[in-house]
């Protein structure tokens, strides 16, 4: 008799149905696994072995074939464990138990236990989609996968707990999940928009940034409190819906970045990669395709201090990604897609030294470094970076000044902007001003005959390029809707363009 169990595999961020199949029949004892299993796959004979003998099964003494099937399908990963052992148990008579509506996933010790996998998520997902009624998975990983609502999610310490429940000898209660629960205590942050003193400038050009959705580049002298206000953005982004945030928890599970003790990553991403980090750290890749920085960072923000000290191929492999808020990477045996919709937030100093253009101190490079030093970001990069801010030092008396607004109070003004743009763009399906596409922006950024020949004369004299004058329609369409008005006027525009006069500074 054959025997079938449910379990799976994923495939990017989605996962797909893998049935293992036992036949057990007379002849010198053996254990093959087919159906184009890796060698982590491979390595599962051993595995299931010990575990069977050491939680009091007997593995038996003949010729066992396990299938995974669809065979044209690669498997890869530690899932496989568990629903192999189900399948050797119930395959040889020592468990009898309907197994049509039970999915099993999960990694075996050597003693039987049953270790957290990566990708549990992903996999329970695709088995409530698909009919599913009960998942078996390390109890390690049991609150990831009761995020998926509507299927019975059962998380076992060991192999004997799977046995006992499905013979009915003992019950595993279900996992349940208080999402509300975590969404609570994610609400809090460490940091304040208040500590920040002075720059008011940059903290209205920060504001207008998280409002529409747009990039930023943050350019001035060591000390100015650039990466302290980067690091105070997700204080003001909006909170995450269920969705967004299940969708940020898939990637890191996937990608194996998720904690144990984090079941659900409620609070938008903020990541800072170092600048030694390569093109396949940053856009995602490798053996196994994973997803990279610029995907766990998604419905976040991307922090990349000292930007030019990335490599230039880094910095160019991000340029295509940005706009089209999805990475596609591409691999010999399948295709995989990761979304990448996060805000990019770059700091730099105007040269090696960090002191060119600052009237207090000398600068050490000559007009050569710091064009060669700058000359890093290419202008295709920089005209996918929305607002440009010049950091100036913080004077002493703004130092000793009273605090500044609070992160609450500037959150309240980007909730109101976010609202009247999703509000305006319920049937496009974007949300925010930094998605609009061409089209798009000739119908949602209407403007007048002035506010036109203040554009062309910016155009002309700035040299700016076709995606530089749309970004400039978008962002003077997020200050209008900050100042709750549906028409662009020429103080929006005028605004709007002077976020983009650092090209000529620095960049020209």
């Amino acid at each position: 008799m054959i025997v079938k169990v449910n379990t799976g595999v994923v495939c990017g961020l989605e996962g797909k149905s893998v049935i293992v199949e036992a036949d057990f029949s007379n002849g010198l004892p053996a254990f093959d696994v087919v159906g184009l299993p890796d060698t982590t796959v491979k390595e599962a004979k051993e595995r299931v072995r010990a575990a069977l003998k050491n939680s009091g099964f007997e593995f038996p003494a003949k010729r066992a074939v396990i299938n995974l099937a669809p065979a044209d399908l690669k498997k890869e990963g530690t899932q496989f464990d568990l629903p192999i052992a189900i399948s050797i148990m119930a395959g040889t008579g020592q468990m009898k138990a309907d197994l049509s509506e039970y999915m099993f996933i999960g990694e075996l010790g050597l003693s039987g236990e049953l270790r957290s996998i990566s990708g549990v998520l992903a996999l329970v997902s695709y088995a409530k989609e698909n009919g599913i009624k009960k998942v078996f998975v390390p109890k390690d990983n049991a609150h990831e996968a009761a995020l998926t609502r509507g299927i019975e999610v059962l998380g076992a310490e060991c192999l004997a707990d799977v046995f006992s429940h499905l013979m009915g000898e003992k019950e595993i209660e279900p996992t349940v999940c208080d999402v509300e629960g975590l969404f609570s205590e994610a609400a809090h942050y460490d940091i304040d928009f208040s500590e920040v003193r002075g720059q008011i400038a940059l903290r209205r050009g920060i504001e207008l940034c998280v409002s529409g959705g747009h990039n930023l580049l943050l350019i001035g002298t060591p000390g100015s409190g650039k990466s302290m206000l980067a690091q105070r953005i997700p204080t003001i982004l909006p909170d995450m819906t269920l969705e967004e945030a299940i969708d940020v928890t898939k990637i890191y599970s996937v990608a194996g970045a998720l904690d144990t003790d984090t079941k659900l990553i409620a609070r938008r991403p903020f990541r800072t990669p170092h600048h030694s980090a390569s093109a396949v750290s940053i856009v995602g890749g490798g053996a196994k395709a994973k997803p990279g920085e610029i995907s766990l960072a998604h419905n976040g923000v991307l922090f990349l201090d000292e930007f030019p000290e990335y490599r230039k191929d880094v910095i160019e492999s991000m340029r295509q990604p940005l706009e089209d808020k999805k990475i596609t990477v591409t691999r010999a045996a399948a295709s995989y897609t990761y979304p990448c919709n996060a805000m990019l937030v770059v700091a730099l100093n105007p040269c090696k030294c960090g002191y060119y253009g600052d009237g207090t101190t000398r600068c050490k490079c000559s007009e050569t470094e710091v064009r060669k030093y700058l000359g890093k970001i290419s202008g295709p990069m920089l005209d996918r970076i929305d607002i440009q801010l010049e950091a100036a030092p913080v004077k002493y008396n703004d130092l000793k000044a009273m605090k500044g607004e609070s992160s609450a109070d500037i959150k309240k003004r980007v909730n109101a902007a976010r609202e009247i743009q999703k509000e305006r763009y319920k049937n496009e399906a974007i949300t925010t001003n930094a998605q609009l596409s061409g089209s798009l922006v000739e119908k949602y950024c209407v403007i007048g005959e002035n506010e036109s020949k203040m554009l062309k004369n910016a155009f002309e004299s700035l040299g700016l390029t076709a995606r530089a004058y749309t970004r400039i329609l978008k962002v003077a369409r997020t200050i209008a809707d900050c100042d709750g008005r549906e028409k662009i006027n020429e103080m929006d525009i005028a605004e709007a363009i002077g976020y983009r006069s650092l090209d000529r500074k620095y960049f020209g």
